[in-house]
């Protein structure tokens, strides 16, 4: 009797802003990150990789057998088209797996000065049905980031009519604009969020001024004709996981470069449980298409700072509900206190202030619930007693129960009172 095939699951994509996060997000397991360079990445306000950095970043990843992915993806101007050859040749020598891009110009320099790099198509490029992303499989990429506007049956098609691999954003920030191209932040701020500067004028808080009233503002509200504010609430498609895998999905990417390490590991952390998770499920003989995750993934999403939740487009079109009218982001309950840095003795990077007394979780790779304890001491490196430790510094960190088998870059969180 023949055995059925083990399930493959997608590629977890996760961000990676600079070599912290990066290296933060390997720790919890993600299979491939993304990053930018100084120039020609729609992220120019993360602090990005310097060539030096890009070859070490590449280098780690690679060591963890993880791949790093680079961001090309501005739509160019000319002034723009000089120092791309010379970006592309070098990403090509610093190993980097593939090049994301979005500009046919782009792609047509990248055939010429790095031929053997696979190209994989941003988001930006706003595939939305079969037929376009048959033409860019035809013209050779390698992967489709599909637009953040289609349903899951949307999705289906568009597999069962490609071969090249698709790629599907799951969870982080989302913007109002037809797939992120936006002219609001050039308007407003002269920051071209097509050139990688984005202002997030869509999260500034709105009023209206009558021109004969200055200074009497009226606020703006919603009729059943709509919306007349712009934050949305962030995407997560944690709950249809199962039924992204069942659809063929080859990537499951998290967006966040400019996010924080602790929401990076947090966010790498919870999904690549869920995935474990629905791996275990599978082997077991439940239907993907039925599986529902239980609440303890959810519990778990509800630590990570956001601006509250919405699955955008995948199950119907989205509506005043997926938007955030009252405020930028939602009140954040936990927070990240450090970052372990050597585990003999236990040392920490703080990153909010910590007192003796504090009780502090451990996000632990290949572990949904976090590990409490309760802090009993904290010393600096001599073993001097530090009443309080304020961000940014390291300290050493002793509680009850004393954690065994700590990995550096583990996260420690806390609730806020």
């Amino acid at each position: 009797m023949t055995q059925p095939s083990p399930l493959v699951l997608p590629e977890l994509l996760a961000p990676a802003g600079s070599l912290e996060k990066l290296q933060i997000a390997v720790h919890y397991g993600a299979d491939a990150v993304y990053l930018g360079g100084k120039e020609h990445s729609l992220r120019a306000r993360a602090a990005n990789f310097s060539e030096e950095d890009l070859a070490v970043g590449v280098a780690y990843a690679h060591e963890h057998g993880v791949k790093v992915y680079a961001t090309v993806n501005i739509f160019a101007h000319n002034d723009d088209l000089a120092g791309l050859a010379a970006s592309l040749r070098f990403l090509a020598r610093a190993g980097v797996d593939a090049c994301i891009v979005a500009d046919p110009g782009v792609i047509r320099l990248a055939g010429e000065h790095a031929p053997d790099m696979p190209l994989h198509l941003s988001t930006q490029a706003n595939v939305t049905n079969w037929q376009h992303a048959r033409f860019w499989e035809e013209q050779g990429l390698a992967r489709l980031n599909l637009a953040r506007e289609l349903g899951l049956q949307e999705i289906k098609t568009i597999r069962a009519k490609v071969n090249c691999r698709l790629e599907v954003f799951v969870h982080g920030a989302l913007c109002i604009s037809y797939s992120g191209r936006c002219l609001l932040s050039t308007y407003f701020t002269g920051r071209d969020a097509n050139q990688g500067d984005c202002a997030q004028p869509c999260r500034y808080s709105y009023a209206l001024v009558e021109e004969k009233r200055p200074g009497q503002y009226f606020p703006i509200e919603e009729d059943e004709r709509g919306a007349y504010i712009f934050n949305s609430r962030d995407l997560c498609l944690l709950a249809h996981l199962p039924k992204l895998v069942r659809a063929g999905v080859d990537s499951l990417k998290i967006e966040g470069r400019m996010k924080s390490v602790g929401y990076v590991g947090a966010v790498v952390h919870l999904y690549r449980e869920a995935l474990r998770w629905i791996r275990e499920q599978a082997e077991a003989g439940a239907d993907l298409d039925t599986l529902s995750l239980p609440d303890e993934f959810f519990r778990e999403l509800d630590a990570i700072g956001t601006r509250g939740h919405t699955e955008n487009f995948l199950l119907g079109r989205p509506d005043a509900g997926d938007m955030l009218h009252h405020a930028t982001r939602v009140v954040q309950s936990v927070v990240p206190v450090g970052i372990v840095r050597e585990t003999s003795p236990l040392t920490i990077e703080t990153r909010h202030i910590l007192v003796p007394g504090d009780e502090v979780e451990y996000l632990l790779p290949g572990r949904l619930e976090a590990l409490q304890v309760r802090v009993t001491a904290l010393t600096d490196e001599t073993g001097q007693a530090l009443e309080r430790a304020n961000p940014n510094r390291l300290v050493r960190l002793h509680s009850e129960p004393m954690p065994a088998g700590m990995e550096v870059n583990t996260l420690l969180r806390k609730k806020l009172s």
